[in-house]
């Protein structure tokens, strides 16, 4: 399953003119928890999808409340600067969107 298949909202935006934030959300607890256990939504993922270094990812953070998680990164050129392409950051979830999510049998 795709991730953008399994969340509810698959979004991001500006965290700021230096930053980028992209929110995924569940409405089922059982897809959330396990994206959330497998760890694939870990750094090197997130650097991988969006061609940046670690340093530059601010936050992955799990909300269970929620059933969503965020991501913070470094954007590359900040918003509304030249050679900016996306001055809200409303694009910037397309390299998530596609990200084969696991929903086989549990662990054990």
């Amino acid at each position: 399953m795709k991730l953008y298949d399994a969340a509810v909202v698959l979004r991001s935006k500006n965290s700021g003119p230096f930053e980028i934030t992209v929110d995924a959300l569940f409405n089922d607890p059982a897809v959330y928890y396990r994206i959330k256990d497998s760890g694939l939504i870990n750094e090197e993922m997130i650097a991988k999808l969006y061609n940046i270094t670690p340093e530059n990812i601010m936050h992955i953070v799990f909300f269970d409340q929620a059933l969503g998680f965020k991501v913070t990164f470094a954007r590359k050129i900040s918003s509304g600067t030249f050679l900016d392409r996306d001055v809200y950051g409303a694009q910037q979830h397309a390299p998530l969107m596609n990200l084969e999510i696991d929903m086989g049998t549990e662990r054990g």
